[in-house]
């Protein structure tokens, strides 16, 4: 069949809803500049799947992605591509790098920090100003997610300002490549203060525990100097930043459309339903850099994704792909099916994926119980997307916190 005309993403993604529609419209799989990188976008659920759990589709760039090193120097999104992690890993090192990670975000270990996620949300809603007009993603959706992961890895709360401020950086998609890499260095410079904190004085937190195996284990399977410090930059960035989104549009959702939560107070649905219809309507991450092909791969519909191409898994046009739900743009936290792909799929599905749910379920709960004739000050429409490809936000969440009434 005929090529089609390369569709040029928007790197500050004003309209993300219907530039996702396009790309349905354009079949399973369709090539898309991103950022001056020519890609395949797959919004198709069922293909998008069967790519992210074949062998044959690698996330490793140096290994399967030619024009790697041509590429990268002048990218905006090189440090999504280049990083020495679990993320970019493929086969046997992947699994290696997970293993090390896994532990810390066990449902155990998670489901343990339900106290102090439950604690924090009630000391971030007593500061809150009841009557007044807040900014719910500034003072609600990032203190929580920052606090977590910021005990979690032992992130000193005097430099988690700093990190937050780089981390959002590395999510926008409409800065220069040269405002990238000073950034990038930036974020390293932060990520190595914190190695040599916790290297003198360790805790009881992730970055003691692995620098501590990467210094003691001698067999050769230990991290790295470059995974070490990579791997503490995806578990504090995929840590808070997604998990902010989530909160963003599920206090965005439900103030828009009172019908869910009436289905809430009506017992028809769980906080839980209301964070997974969230990640399938308005995932956390929209476009998901980058995979590439080990092999030829032909397409349904008589295309091919040819050896050594790159691969976009765009999880928020397949979230809502009317092959997998027939009104899959309608938000509906009854709908008896939760699948979606908003933690990805496969060997790579996010690990802090339960942490993430946990974290919203409760921010969630507790908000709406304090404030349960709370209402958005703005209208939806008025509600600007962040200028980004990959971050799927608001870059405020204005709300009203009206007093509670009473009978």
């Amino acid at each position: 069949m005929p090529e089609q005309q390369i569709l040029v993403l928007d790197p500050t993604a004003p309209d993300p809803d219907a530039e996702h529609q396009t790309l349905r419209d354009r079949g399973p799989a369709t090539l898309v500049d991103i950022l001056g990188v020519r890609a395949w976008s797959v919004s198709d659920p069922a293909l998008l799947k069967q790519l992210l759990t074949s062998k044959d589709v690698s996330k490793d760039g140096r290994a399967h992605w030619p024009a790697f090193a041509q590429t990268v120097p002048t990218w905006p999104l090189a440090l999504w591509v280049a990083v020495e992690n679990m993320f970019t890993a493929y086969g046997a090192n992947h699994s290696r790098l997970r293993r090390m990670v896994a532990p810390a975000l066990s449902a155990r270990r998670t489901a343990a920090l339900q106290p102090d996620i439950e604690a924090l949300v009630t000391g971030i809603l007593d500061d809150l100003p009841a009557g007044e007009t807040v900014d719910l993603r500034e003072h609600l959706a990032y203190p929580l997610p920052i606090a977590v992961i910021g005990k979690l890895m032992g992130v000193p709360a005097d430099r988690r300002t700093e990190f937050r401020t780089v981390v959002d950086n590395v999510f926008a998609t409409h800065l220069t490549a040269e405002e990238q890499a000073a950034n990038t260095a930036a974020l390293y410079g932060l990520l190595d203060a914190l190695i040599q904190t916790k290297r003198s004085e360790p805790g009881e937190d992730m970055t003691s525990l692995l620098i501590a195996t990467r210094d003691d284990e001698g067999d050769g399977s230990a991290l790295s100097h470059a995974e070490l410090r990579d791997t503490l930059l995806l578990m504090i960035s995929a840590g808070y930043e997604t998990t902010v989104n989530v909160i963003d549009q599920a206090i965005t959702t439900l103030l828009t459309d009172p019908q869910q939560l009436a289905h809430i107070r009506a017992g028809r649905c769980t906080w839980q339903d209301i964070v997974e219809e969230t990640l399938r309507h308005q995932p956390a991450v929209k476009h998901l850099p980058l995979r590439y092909a080990r092999t030829d791969i032909p397409l349904p519909d008589g295309q091919t994704i040819k050896t050594g191409e790159v691969i976009l898994a765009s999880y928020a046009a397949a979230n809502r792909h009317p092959d997998w739900y027939k009104d899959a743009d309608r938000f509906d936290a009854t709908r008896p099916s939760k699948e979606h792909l908003a933690f990805g799929h496969g060997v790579h599905f996010c690990l802090g994926a339960p942490l993430a749910r946990l974290e919203v379920a409760t921010a969630l709960r507790l908000f709406f119980e304090r404030f349960p004739d709370a209402q958005l000050a703005t209208g939806h429409e008025e509600l600007r997307r962040l200028p980004s490809l990959i971050s799927n936000g608001h870059t405020t969440v204005p709300v009203r916190l009206r007093p509670t009434t009473t009978s």
